[in-house]
């Protein structure tokens, strides 16, 4: 059989008739489910047994974060409209969308890092008291998983300019699917945090 003989047939593997890769990421991402269900139980656990708890209002920056919970909801718009352009067979746009959800995902980290800045410049550490460790724990727990949805964001665009993901183009769906859930995730904590 010739390359292009071996091509032509070439099967993606699945299970239960979906792609073996994009059932790895549903499971990957319940196991990330629990994962931020027991930090945020944790949370909510300490947060309700302490009443001298600190007033969200008073110590973080409520409007810096939410400017950055639209950046992060903006995010998952280029997200959609990159797997849109590539599911149509936009070689050309696809790319550039998932560039800016990379560049508005790193925007997101640095505002993070500006308000713990912040907070550290008033004095408040993952050591100063339990509204410190779990503040820090939590959101640094998140802002790593979208670090690393930056730069798998990014590796997924450069791909994508170098001509992948014409036909098949479930690499940019499975970052999708990471990148929507790094969303969702983060609309839950903005809540409970900084609203509740």
């Amino acid at each position: 059989m010739t390359h292009t003989a071996i091509s032509e047939h070439h099967v993606t593997p699945t299970w239960q008739g979906i792609k073996t890769l994009k059932f790895a990421m549903w499971l990957f991402l319940a196991s990330e489910i629990m994962f931020f269900a027991g930090l945020i139980v944790a949370y909510l656990s300490l947060r309700f047994s302490k009443p001298a708890w600190p007033v969200a209002a008073e110590l973080l920056n409520v409007p810096l974060v939410a400017l950055n919970t639209f950046i992060l909801i903006f995010s998952s718009v280029t997200m959609v409209l990159a797997y849109d352009r590539a599911e149509h067979g936009d070689r050309r746009r696809a790319p550039y969308f998932l560039l800016a959800t990379a560049v508005l995902g790193a925007i997101f980290v640095t505002i993070q890092g500006i308000e713990w800045g912040e907070l550290a410049g008033e004095g408040i550490s993952v050591s100063t008291d339990l509204f410190g460790a779990s503040f820090y724990t939590v959101t640094g727990f998140h802002g790593a998983h979208v670090t690393g949805g930056v730069i798998w964001v990014l590796w997924t665009a450069i791909k994508a300019f170098r001509g992948r993901y014409v036909q098949d183009h479930l690499g940019i769906e499975l970052v999708g699917l990471y990148w929507h859930f790094v969303d969702v995730v983060w609309i839950f904590l903005f809540t409970i945090i900084y609203l509740i």
